[in-house]
């Protein structure tokens, strides 16, 4: 027997957020987040995500326990900016049973048909700017900070369902401690002297003026990919709230061209590998466990990287690469992960080859027509 409720109560809302460790209790690369962020990710008034998004949270029970849960999401920006009828569905988890996996696709396409969309997008945690996609390629490691894991049956259950492919994302890993090719130090070094070209390291004491220059690229760079759906400032200051306490400017450049912020590259230390060890709790002993491993983090993810679009042709986004790279490579990191890159982004991809970098994961966003 499955029946499927809303989430109704802070308690609904802790069984939401802990029913991984039930669902990935034989899967030893799964890294729990923790438990409290992830409850102020899906909480209006807690995350600005939800100023211009709506949701409802469902949880399936089998035979009167907790076994999957979905959001289904309206987003009104995203909706706005690509004139369209789009919903999501994001942070899925089931046990290993079609049926529980169905009795939450239906729950959710009667929301999103109820709000007036036509289509489903998903997995999207909670937005395409956010953690996105099913891996269905690259099962045998753990996912990098920021990106998602789940069970290969997932892909079954999706497609069972009836969702498609809609766009796969990549995920490269890149040697670090490998030697940089010396033309490629010489062509770096010719750009680097170009007349008018700044190219400095992230101000984390000055981070609100560096913030305003990032926005000011993001919502440009970005602008004419297939996902993009501008963030709102005060989720871009939020984020970097979070994210703060994770940077290192080494592997943070900015490119400032003839006075004017030209592109920007985030590379984050993996913390992953430190949280992996705290069972998704900070307290009482997460703390320690987080004091203890973040020293021994060897692997780096470069989260974001983009260039304004009118200075595309003058190989901004190669420099930023090489800067990241050589950067990673002064604080002992071994290895870095480039995600998530579009499947058809072949200006980005080139450079990440160009330093070695080979495609490990793939994850996929599925759609689903749901009117018609």
């Amino acid at each position: 027997m499955i029946r499927v409720k809303k989430v109704a109560s802070k308690s609904d809302l802790n069984l939401f957020a802990r029913l991984g460790f039930k669902v990935y209790q034989d899967f030893p690369n799964w890294v729990p987040p923790l438990t409290d962020d992830l409850k102020k990710t899906l909480t209006p008034g807690k995350n600005p995500f939800w100023n211009h998004a709506e949701r409802e949270l469902f949880l399936a029970e089998k035979d009167g326990e907790i076994a999957g849960r979905i959001a289904a999401i309206v987003d009104r920006n995203y909706n706005r900016y690509h004139n369209s009828s789009t919903g999501f569905f994001g942070f899925f988890e089931s046990i290993d049973d079609y049926k529980v996996a169905e009795s939450l696709f239906e729950t959710t396409v009667e929301y999103c048909r109820s709000k007036g969309m036509s289509r489903i997008f998903g997995p999207a945690n909670p937005s395409l700017n956010d953690e996105v996609g099913f891996l269905v390629d690259g099962f045998n490691s753990p996912p990098f900070i920021k990106m998602s894991y789940n069970p290969e049956y997932y892909i079954k259950f999706v497609e069972g369902y009836g969702f498609t492919k809609v766009k796969d994302l990549y995920a490269y890993i890149v040697p670090v401690n490998r030697p940089l090719p010396d033309k490629l130090k010489r062509v770096m070094r010719k750009l680097r002297e170009k007349p008018g070209l700044v190219v400095r390291l992230i101000d984390l004491k000055n981070l609100e003026a560096d913030l305003e220059r990032i926005k000011e690229i993001y919502n440009d760079a970005w602008s004419d990919n297939w996902d993009f759906a501008p963030m709102t400032s005060d989720e871009i200051d939020d984020l970097a709230y979070q994210l703060k306490p994770l940077v290192r400017p080494e592997i943070c450049p900015i490119v400032i061209y003839k006075n004017e912020p030209a592109g920007m590259s985030i590379a984050l230390p993996d913390y992953n590998q430190v949280l992996e060890k705290m069972k998704g709790a900070m307290f009482p002993f997460g703390w320690l466990r987080f004091l203890t491993h973040r020293s021994r983090i060897s692997q780096c993810r470069l989260w974001a990287l983009g260039v304004k679009r009118k200075f595309h042709s003058l190989g901004f986004d190669s420099l930023l690469y090489y800067e990241s790279f050589r950067g990673a490579r002064k604080l002992g990191i071994d290895r870095g992960e480039v995600s998530w890159i579009l499947e058809d982004n072949q200006a980005i991809i080139r450079p990440i080859r160009l330093l070695g970098g080979r495609i490990y994961k793939t994850y996929r966003v599925y759609q689903k027509t749901i009117v018609g």
